[in-house]
């Protein structure tokens, strides 16, 4: 399991080499689904060219980014092609209607349970939390993104508390155990 749940993106360097380290090849050859779906009103709309960056920067190439709205869903075979899938932010509720109305939920968790890489951002890691009823149940807590004080870096101790805090230069790294839960940035 490889997902990065994450405020504001790839803000960091430690989160840019955690990022890279976490896809394990070159990355000219990784291949990337931009999801820009939650951006649907002026300021998450605004956001769309940072976010599209982090992939950039990271030596992901322009040509190898597929952005897909989630008007439709898409299957299981065609989504095992990307090694990475980038939620942007916006609005969680319409974000989290989309994903569950096209069946994107079943999609992208069973991507995920096959060592799929996902990196939320703001919304895009919302709904993978407790915050809203039907969310996609990866992580059992409610999760608080751009907070001007976030949770220490480390370790997540089990059981999860009520609320993981993440500030915009922090990420939550979700891996399958033993590594588990980590604050990173």
């Amino acid at each position: 399991m490889r997902v990065l749940l994450t405020s504001a993106g790839l803000e960091t360097e430690e989160i840019q080499k955690y990022f890279v380290d976490m896809t394990g090849k070159d990355m000219s050859l990784v291949k990337a689904l931009f999801i820009p779906t939650a951006a649907i009103n002026a300021g998450a709309i605004a956001v769309l060219p940072k976010c599209m960056n982090d992939l950039l920067k990271c030596g992901i190439q322009d040509k190898n980014i597929k952005v897909h709205d989630l008007h439709i869903g898409m299957e299981t075979e065609e989504l095992q092609q990307y090694d990475v899938v980038y939620l942007c932010g916006g609005d969680t509720s319409y974000l989290l209607e989309r994903v569950n109305a096209t069946g994107f939920n079943k999609t992208l968790m069973e991507y995920i349970q096959a060592d799929g890489l996902v990196i939320g951002v703001s919304a895009g890691s919302l709904i993978f939390c407790n915050n809203l009823s039907g969310n996609l149940g990866l992580i059992d807590t409610n999760l608080a993104v751009h907070c001007a004080e976030g949770d220490r870096l480390g370790k997540v101790a089990y059981p999860v508390k009520d609320s993981i805090r993440l500030t915009d230069t922090s990420a939550l790294a979700v891996r399958a155990f033993p590594d588990g839960l980590e604050i990173i940035g």
